[in-house]
């Protein structure tokens, strides 16, 4: 059952979308018109998917203008709305007017919010919201979760009238979560767009359009998939903005959320040094990275090859967690390359969700072993590898059991790591290798 949420700007709409979801997935500011996409999400312990749009403008062009076309392109495909008005400011013209386009775009049954009634003295007079014509208001305060019960009551008709009511679910935890970062004006809304197959992001030519992290649940070459589409990100020195600053965090807080990261990078442009910034992040976090180079279609044939080198250069020499890094070439706007880069990941997260046969781990670990002993210990005592196996994914993590000493110098370790990874297929994901000292029963 899909829920929309609508109303004019700044009525707290972002505010119930988060205490519904119990989370901050929507950006949250005094300033109206701070949500430009629809965000969407899952009603807690409910299997309902709910979503915040942009606050509603009477906009002739312009972002405000898309953002607009958009909320009311939601509301027009919705089961229930959520319409929500200040109720500290009282019925506006406004109101009125996209509660009459709401009458016009849609049959789904609509519950009104009386939002910011938290204090009866402060509240305009109820008897007003009558005007709107979708009988009874509610009253709540999204800020304090209060009144949520009448809407969750809401809810639940409305999906046992559809008989689609469901327990609760994991909702998105069995798709991989795919986020895609990067500056501003790179292309990431116009590449979501063409995964979708629709225009659900705002593409504009200037940067700075999206600002809330919008996660879309879709199924993209044969795997189901959570797109995160994020706020570019741009140098701390250029960011002003308070706005942009909120953003900027929230972009930076998909890495954590995310199985695969997809950087987005301007391929007519130069890499900088905070695109390599982001990349380190990403392996930080142990998530799988994939360099998508955009624009690949206007780079000049004969520069290509050399620019493809000279990238893979800049990233092998700049990261140590990684061996080789996953850059490919696409074109967002006219689709090129965009299904073998994701059969490329989906390749990469099968491998990082595998478990590897402790023994066939230990016959890796000895051959390298037998190639190269490892050095001395600085207490001139010998170092010896006994035993490894694999303990976690994403990152890749082995334990290996070492006897003698335990301060194995951080070129052996890339030696193993180097090793490891090409038996096991593992070059573009960032391994840990972590040692623990073997106890001596007779000390």
């Amino acid at each position: 059952m899909k829920i929309v949420i609508a109303g004019r700007p700044n009525t707290g709409k972002s505010t119930l979308f988060n205490g519904l979801t119990n989370t901050r997935d929507a950006l949250v500011h005094d300033r109206p018109g701070v949500t430009r996409d629809c965000v969407s999400g899952i009603v807690q312990n409910r299997d309902y998917e709910i979503t915040d749009t942009a606050g509603l403008e009477n906009a002739k062009t312009g972002i405000a203008h898309d953002s607009t076309d958009m909320a009311i392109g939601a509301i027009a495909t919705a089961d229930a709305v959520l319409f929500v008005v200040d109720g500290r400011v009282g019925i506006t013209n406004e109101d009125l007017d996209w509660s009459r386009t709401v009458h016009r775009k849609t049959k789904a049954p609509v519950l009104l919010l009386v939002n910011k009634a938290e204090s009866a003295a402060r509240l305009a007079d109820i008897n007003d919201f009558y005007k709107l014509g979708f009988g009874e208001p509610v009253l709540v305060s999204a800020e304090h979760k209060r009144g949520f019960d009448s809407i969750y009551e809401f809810m639940d008709k409305i999906a046992g009238e559809k008989d689609e009511k469901k327990p609760a679910n994991t909702g998105d935890s069995e798709r991989i979560k795919i986020a895609v970062l990067g500056q501003p004006n790179v292309g990431k809304s116009t590449f979501v767009n063409r995964v979708l197959g629709e225009k659900r992001q705002i593409v504009e030519d200037a940067p700075g359009i999206t600002r809330d992290t919008v996660k879309i649940p879709t199924t993209f070459y044969g795997r189901d998939i959570v797109l995160m589409d994020t706020a570019g990100l741009r140098r701390k020195a250029g960011v002003t903005d308070d706005v942009e600053t909120l953003s900027a965090l929230k972009s930076l807080d998909a890495i954590d959320k995310a199985d695969v990261v997809i950087l987005m990078v301007d391929a007519t442009r130069d890499i900088e040094n905070q695109a390599l910034g982001i990349a380190g992040r990403v392996y930080d976090a142990g998530k799988i990275l994939c360099v998508a180079l955009n624009k690949w279609d206007l780079v000049e044939p004969e520069l290509r090859d050399d620019k493809l080198l000279k990238l893979k250069h800049q990233f092998t020499n700049s990261f140590h967690q990684i061996i080789k890094p996953l850059i490919l070439a696409i074109s967002a706007e006219t689709g090129t390359g965009v299904q073998n880069m994701f059969k490329r990941v989906y390749e990469q997260y099968d491998l990082a969700n595998a478990t590897v046969p402790t023994s066939l781990l230990n016959r890796i670990v000895e051959k390298l072993v037998a190639e190269r002993q490892p050095p001395m210990s600085r207490l001139k005592r010998p170092m010896k590898i006994k035993f490894a196996r694999q303990v976690g994914h994403h990152p890749m993590r082995i334990a290996i059991n070492v006897g003698g000493a335990s301060d194995i110098p951080e070129s052996y370790t890339r030696y193993l790591r180097r090793g490891i990874a090409g038996a096991l297929k593992w070059e573009r994901l960032p391994i840990i290798i972590e040692y623990k000292k073997s106890e001596n029963p007779f000390d």
